[in-house]
């Protein structure tokens, strides 16, 4: 009996519901996609115009994975300069990926 009740209070408990602070998650990521927003435009925009094909490819629509688009980045291949860690540097270049993930999730985002 007791252990029905001890069951009990924490089912109900758990069930309640609290107002939770921000997400400080959700927070971080709008920082880093509007850093990358800035980043992007400095070194990525001439040639990727708000992530359509200009001079490069269209990036918006690009299926490679995130991984893939780091390489290039830093390797730069075909007519791509490389961008080594002295130009972009590694947060930077998290913030780009931040900010064409979020472009990939919505299209219409302002450039």
């Amino acid at each position: 009996m007791k252990l029905a009740l001890v069951i009990l209070a924490i089912c109900a408990v758990s069930c309640t519901s609290r107002r939770m602070p921000a997400d400080s998650t959700a927070v971080a990521e709008k920082a880093s996609v509007a850093a990358g927003k800035k980043i992007y435009q400095l070194h990525c925009d001439k040639c990727h115009p708000g992530g359509e094909a200009g001079l490069g490819p269209a990036l918006n629509n690009n299926p490679a994975p995130g991984f893939l688009k780091r390489f290039q980045v830093r390797h730069g291949l075909g007519v791509m300069p490389k961008f080594d860690k002295s130009r972009i540097s590694p947060d930077d270049l998290d913030h780009i990926m931040a900010y064409l993930k979020a472009r990939k999730r919505e299209p219409k985002l302002p450039r």
